[in-house]
């Protein structure tokens, strides 16, 4: 049996996900299937074969439909074979345990093994979503306390195409493991995939209802499930590598999988509940009870809610018994409300309220909330030292961001849409608060808020917004994001048997060439991504052989109003504005192109000159392309890649959410020997990839 997951409610003292309570009603998670984005899954391990499906899974990172992980002699890619058995590992095989939905079909996306790019991330999240019902997932940015990332592009619209399409329109589920950075004080508000509305945020309790010390609070985070905590509580009982058993899963990747279990009870006792629904039906049924937080607070609607907890521990239970007659909530609004437009000093703490009427009399009126976002535009000299709260009407207050005392950063936060649940079902019309504070003690920090936008997300009522709003995301926004220009989009209307062609005023994408820009066209940038340069109003693009990002704040400049390039935010999106041309050659000159050729063939050859000589030098090959990639069988790290072309290094990681991976500097990287049971004794076993974001293909 899981640790925690299966035993009877005798006691009422203690606490229980309650899966019995689930099967005890006949549901045990048929026809639905799920599917575990990570570093692959055994198919033959005899406690998932009988479950495995392979319409739900592929090798995104070799481009073939095995998710067989990688062997190695570290066994590191154990991670998505441990989160697959908590979900669907067979009943009554002597093998290992039981999964929650131990009669739901498994799949595996093996997609971390690898530089974990834009494109894979999007191909793994939209991978067959008509036959896929949930996506658990349980990694995401490194939990460093100082890092601010989420999807890119692609990424993004893979999000909102799953959950507008997949599963026939009623939107695929994806599961989401809250982040370990509690060490580090870091917040899941900061994670752009846990934050997000699409995802179902999962946060850890420990045995005896603690918090555990590597949880990450967050007004994201919907609920909790069990994981370890300390070493005299137990971990998590599941499958392992080498068709083993582990009793040593740990951290919020042991807490996804089981609420996607619990998620599949549901969704076989109502097939037609839609991804709200299914947020709808956990806050209504997670219990705060026996887990002990010294924050929990009652919010306008009398539920109580933690920043560590959610609205507490998943019930399986009750979500199968209140999912077999749920009525769907139906579309949903979107309202956006200006709080702020212009610039004000932070100063040691800024608090400005506003009366909103929540879009009454319009098409986008909301009457009742669910997910709240405060969509900011901040610069900081010292973001770390920033503490952000959100004050409801009904006086519900939630922290948006908690001081993190790593998070040097001088960038602040362009456009970081913070989310919150805690407001969920209250009446959204009145007085709402935002309060921005210095908790530095010397006061020496300084900065500006440049804008606030209050959003109730995602979806409008006949894709239209009001007058100077915009639609992006199937959301209206007052101005456009980086790399999105507004404009006319068309819009083919087909009502019964006449088509009307009419146009909305849209945030409309971007050329591939151009990082912002003022209208679609290729013409039309304003500046240009970092392996290009602008020359009047297009970007020339520049040959080499890794597209690089600035990461010091040498390179980023102030970060100011929206009208700015956005560096810093998505960490990686370059600022590079290009020089002009010069004075005497123009554009469209063959001389000027025939100059630019021969120029960089010159300046080509003299670097794999004098890198051939280098490499003569000092005994090495010159033609052995080497890139920085962790060595298995050294435990070190093989010698830096070479790049030609300008640019900076990204160094932003894609890091799993079991025990916190500890980074150490390359020469003390050493092989530990450890073997697949000992997770939580060798931090430097737990792999992660590079992530780079791609824009655009």
């Amino acid at each position: 049996m899981l640790v925690c997951l299966c035993s009877i409610q005798s006691n009422p003292n203690e606490a229980d996900l309650n899966a019995r309570g689930a099967w005890s009603q006949g549901y045990t998670g048929r026809g639905v299937v799920v599917t575990i984005l990570d570093d692959g899954i055994e198919k033959d391990h005899p406690d998932l074969a009988s479950n495995y499906d392979p319409d739900a899974s592929y090798d995104v990172n070799d481009g073939d439909s095995d998710p067989q992980p990688r062997y190695t002699q570290r066994n590191e890619n154990r991670h998505g074979t441990r989160c697959a058995g908590e979900v669907a590992a067979a009943a009554n095989n002597d093998v290992c345990g039981v999964g929650v939905a131990y009669n739901a079909k498994i799949g595996g996306v093996r997609m971390l093994d690898g530089e974990v790019t834009d494109v894979v991330e999007a191909h793994s999240l939209s991978l067959n979503s008509q036959h896929i019902h949930i996506y658990s997932a349980s990694w995401g940015p490194e939990d460093d306390g100082k890092t601010v990332d989420g999807p890119a592009k692609l990424a993004k619209e893979a999000f909102l195409r799953g959950v507008t399409e997949g599963r026939g329109g009623l939107g695929s589920i994806f599961v989401w493991a809250s982040g370990n950075g509690g060490r580090e004080k870091d917040s899941c508000n900061c994670d752009g995939y846990t934050n997000s509305i699409y995802t179902l945020s999962i946060s850890s309790t420990t045995q005896y209802g603690m918090v555990p010390w590597y949880s990450e609070a967050c007004s994201s985070t919907l609920a909790t499930t069990f994981s370890s905590g300390n070493p005299n509580e137990k971990q998590i009982v599941t499958t392992d590598l080498r068709q083993k058993c582990t009793d040593t899963h740990t951290g919020t990747s042991a807490s996804a999988p089981l609420a996607a279990g619990i998620i599949a009870l549901a969704l076989e006792a109502n097939m037609n509940l839609t991804w709200r629904d299914m947020q709808h039906l956990v806050v209504r049924t997670s219990h705060p009870a026996h887990l002990s937080t010294d924050d929990w607070r009652t919010n306008g609607v009398g539920r109580k809610v933690s920043h560590s907890y959610g609205y507490g521990l998943l019930d399986a239970g009750a979500m199968v018994a209140l999912a077999q007659n749920w009525t769907s909530v139906g579309p949903q609004h979107q309202c956006v409300l200006t709080m702020l437009s212009e610039p004000r000093d932070i100063g040691s703490r800024l608090l400005f309220s506003k009366t909103l009427d929540s879009c009454w009399g319009r098409p986008e009126y909301v009457n009742s909330l669910e997910h709240v976002q405060a969509r900011l535009t901040l610069s900081y000299n010292h973001r770390g030292n920033l503490a952000i709260h959100l004050i409801s009407p009904l006086g519900t207050r939630s922290t948006l961001l908690a001081p993190r005392p790593k998070d040097y950063s001088p960038e602040g936060f362009i456009d970081w849409a913070f989310m919150t649940t805690h407001m969920w079902d209250e009446d959204p019309r009145g007085e709402w608060t935002l309060e921005i504070e210095n908790v530095s003690e010397q006061g020496h920090d300084y900065g500006k808020r440049t804008s606030v936008y209050l959003h109730t997300p995602p979806h409008i009522h006949g894709r239209e917004c009001s007058l100077g709003f915009s639609l992006f995301l199937q959301g209206c926004v007052k101005l456009c994001p980086p790399g999105f220009t507004t404009g006319p989009q068309l819009l083919n209307m087909s009502l019964d048997n006449w088509v009307d062609l009419s146009s909305v005023q849209s945030c409309l994408p971007c050329h591939p060439a151009c990082l912002t820009c003022s209208g679609p066209g290729p013409s039309d940038c304003l500046s240009c991504p970092p392996h290009s340069h602008l020359v009047l109003t297009a970007c020339l693009h520049q040959n080499q052989i890794q597209r690089k990002s600035p990461t010091g704040p040498d390179l980023q400049g102030d970060v100011g109003g929206p009208g700015e390039s956005p560096v810093g935010l998505e960490q990686g999106g370059g600022g590079g504005v290009g020089e002009p041309p010069g004075p005497s050659l123009a554009l469209s000159s063959p001389l000027a192109t025939l100059l630019a050729v021969l120029s960089c063939a010159f300046i080509l050859a003299a670097f794999a000159g004098v890198f051939f000589m280098l490499q003569l030098r000092s005994g090495g090959a010159p033609w052995a392309r080497r890139t920085k990639l962790q060595s298995v069988e050294t435990g070190g790290w093989a010698s830096g890649g070479f790049g030609l072309g300008l640019g900076w290094e990204r160094q932003g990681r894609v890091s799993y959410k079991g025990i916190p991976t500890v980074w150490v500097d390359e020469d003390q990287v050493t092989l530990g020997g450890s073997d697949s049971d000992s997770e939580e004794l060798n931090c430097h076993s737990e792999r992660t990839a590079f992530i780079r974001t791609q824009s655009s293909l």
